[in-house]
């Protein structure tokens, strides 16, 4: 089964950091145009999923906008698109606002099978400044969800449950606390008890990076927006990921500006 990864889309005005132009917002959607046509004439998947930050937060009018021209475009890149809230999403945008872009029903937090996998979504919440939380409710939904299944299992979110090092990190290195969710000892326990998890996903860290913890990788997504280079007039990332998956294998290709590849050997399952 194949499906591909895009995260942190940014749609919105340039972002200055520290002085420095960072994210490329303002090619977002020419990225994403990109995206869905190498997706429909090379890469094919059957299921497109958005790891979140779709939009740079400004106000619900334009985010509303923003978020909604992302969908139209997203949807095009395969029969089925997963959507995961990210913490710019949730700025000024409601909980209804997002089940109706994503024309879902229920919580933000959910649960699909597809080609013989199962997708576990969780929604984890940014206290501005203060720290990552993932609820406690949430968590032991997920106990209970992985329990009920079967199937190899692939969690997704749009922060980090791993204890990936920050240094040189122009985001996170001097603000740890809103990057990595707090909750994520436990979370992980959750994860390896269930036995069924082959790989868990997120974005929000705007680099590429694989952390193994005890068997089980967590692959994070560079932002398709960041700026590579120091300043303007900057290149994009222009990252997405595609994964390819059997009862033997994973493969998770990330093209872009840093491509890298990442292959997981899966132990056979009883």
């Amino acid at each position: 089964m194949r499906f591909a990864l895009i995260s942190d889309v940014h749609f919105g005005e340039p972002v200055l950091h520290e002085g420095k132009l960072r994210k490329l917002t303002h090619q977002a959607e020419p990225l994403v145009e990109d995206f869905v046509a190498r997706m429909q004439n090379e890469h094919r998947p059957e299921l497109v999923v958005n790891l979140g930050d779709v939009i740079e937060d400004e106000n619900r009018e334009l985010d509303l906008a923003r978020y909604g021209r992302f969908v139209e475009l997203v949807e095009r890149a395969a029969p089925r698109t997963l959507h995961v809230a990210g913490n710019h999403d949730q700025a000024y945008l409601s909980d209804d606002d997002l089940r109706k872009l994503w024309r879902h029903d229920g919580p933000l937090h959910y649960s699909t099978d597809h080609g013989g996998f199962h997708f576990a979504v969780l929604r984890t919440i940014e206290y501005t400044n203060v720290a990552i939380r993932l609820p406690e409710e949430q968590i032991a939904w997920l106990e209970a969800d992985l329990a009920a299944t079967r199937l190899p299992s692939i969690v997704l979110m749009h922060h980090p449950a791993s204890e990936m090092v920050l240094d040189g990190n122009r985001w996170f290195e001097a603000r740890p606390h809103v990057c990595r969710v707090a909750e994520r000892r436990k979370v992980r326990s959750v994860i390896e008890a269930a036995g069924n998890v082959i790989a868990v996903f997120n974005g929000h860290v705007h680099w590429n990076h694989c952390d193994f913890i005890r068997g089980i990788p967590y692959f994070t997504l560079q932002s398709l927006i960041e700026n590579v280079d120091d300043d303007a007039p900057g290149r994009a990332a222009a990252a997405f990921a595609v994964c390819d998956v059997d009862a033997h294998r994973l493969s998770v290709n990330v093209y872009g500006v840093e491509p890298v590849r990442y292959q997981v050997e899966l132990a056979p399952r009883a």
